[in-house]
């Protein structure tokens, strides 16, 4: 696992209104600044890891998509999208695809040395019925983890790491808004399947977090256009992952980060945590004992 694979990513755009901390009106800039870093970096690919637009209507949101789509198109190498739930309000999936030039549908793209699963899960929040993780979704995934053969660098909108969301602006009192509920801990569970390297990349949560689970790295990116950690001005954020025998990990603009963790750790898995300390045998045995005593 030698060689290095060099990857540009950029998620929570939201072009549109101005609305709460999402400066939706600097949007285009940013995105036109992001593809002048992909010029300069020469990444392998581009990963859009969704929420390109702040929904309005389904006129309107065409009309936005279509805008993000034009200034994608002029990134010279291959460019993957995912979709968000604000690209899912008013359009379906079809639609987005057919703006974008390309399948939406769950794909494996073999680079090399490392294999980037982008995992479209369903990302429409559903009134009633909030987020909703398919079992579809769910079995396609654990058919690749079960068949992979190589370190897989996973791709989606919507977290599964489970971690806290104590701070952020919009999911600390709504966190069932920041995951799946009920399908996450499934999702994690088939991930910790793998016997190859697995790391995970997440938007939707519009802030930078790193948080590691049995073993495997979970990392959110921070929008394109967020202002609650950078307020007034936007995060501009966008990220370079190179993947080889590290996973190394920078975010550049206002709210920068960077990680970097030996890729071949992530295989390890962790010991079973222990039960309730009241419900373990070791202790049971000793409350006979004194009992008995």
């Amino acid at each position: 696992m030698s060689s290095s694979l060099r990857l540009a990513i950029v998620t929570d755009i939201h072009h549109g209104d101005d609305h709460f901390t999402k400066k939706g009106s600097s949007a285009l800039g940013l995105l036109t600044e992001f593809t002048r870093f992909v010029a300069d970096t020469k990444p392998d690919a581009v990963i859009d890891m969704g929420d390109r637009i702040s929904d309005r209507d389904r006129d309107t949101d065409l009309r936005l998509e279509t805008e993000v789509a034009e200034i994608f198109r002029a990134v010279a190498p291959p460019c993957f999208h995912l979709c968000g739930n604000h690209d899912r309000d008013h359009l379906t999936v079809a639609e987005n695809a057919e703006i974008l030039g390309q399948t939406l549908d769950n794909t494996v793209v073999d680079m090399g040395a490392w294999s980037l699963v982008l995992w479209r899960a369903d990302s429409r929040i559903h009134r009633p019925g909030g987020f909703v993780l398919p079992e579809s979704d769910l079995l396609w995934l654990a058919g690749v983890v079960a068949q992979a053969d190589r370190p897989l660098a996973v791709f989606s909108h919507v977290p599964v790491s489970g971690h806290a969301q104590e701070g952020n602006y919009y999911f600390e009192r709504n966190p069932d808004s920041a995951t799946y509920p009920g399908g996450a801990e499934r999702a994690r569970a088939v991930l910790a399947g793998a016997r190859v390297p697995v790391a995970c990349f997440a938007g939707h949560v519009h802030w930078n977090t790193l948080t590691v689970v049995n073993g495997q790295p979970h990392f959110t990116l921070q929008s394109l256009t967020e202002t609650f950690t950078t307020h007034p001005e936007p995060a501009a954020s966008w990220a370079l992952l190179e993947l080889s025998d590290t996973i190394d990990w920078r975010v550049y603009g206002r709210d920068a980060l960077s990680a970097s963790l030996p890729a071949g750790r992530t295989a390890h898995r962790w010991m079973t945590p222990l039960p309730l300390f009241e419900d373990h045998p070791e202790a049971r045995l000793r409350r006979l004992q004194r009992t008995e005593g």
